[in-house]
């Protein structure tokens, strides 16, 4: 059975108040191509930008149009385009623009996680990394 484990860190758990984020931790790419497609989802209700900053092994624009999920409002950069990441999310959530920014650990550790500016972004930051089997539980969405 897949299992998944969204961990919110809460402004109280992190070092200041202006700093949150949440884990999304997935034991392979299957777990985190199914999380990754719910939280797509909701991000669409939303009515704005989902920036994508992604590995190369992202759902097809095919699997996102079975998801009900309006690809044009996706922006999709691949780590290797990236020159400058922090600038990019900070940007993102300053802007107001994104419903959500969507990266992974081995893109941008949680050290740099906390320390974005989320000071009045009602922006999320989701980031997916791996955990072994036996440590995660399921997490109604």
């Amino acid at each position: 059975m897949l299992h998944t484990q969204v961990q919110n860190i809460s402004v109280s758990q992190a070092k200041t108040a202006n700093k949150r984020y949440q884990l999304v931790y997935a034991e392979d790419d299957i777990v985190s191509s199914l999380e990754l497609l719910k939280i797509l989802y909701r991000c669409n209700s939303l009515h704005r930008w989902t920036l994508l900053i992604a590995p190369d092994n992202i759902p097809s624009k095919a699997l996102l149009d079975n998801s009900s999920i309006d690809s044009s409002k996706l922006l999709v950069l691949r780590q290797r385009h990236l020159i400058n990441l922090e600038y990019v999310i900070n940007s993102a959530l300053c802007k107001g623009n994104f419903a959500a920014v969507i990266t992974w650990t081995d893109i941008v550790s949680e050290q740099q996680l906390s320390q974005f500016k989320l000071i009045d972004s009602d922006t999320e930051i989701f980031c997916f990394t791996r955990t072994s089997g036996h440590e995660v539980s399921v997490v109604a969405h």
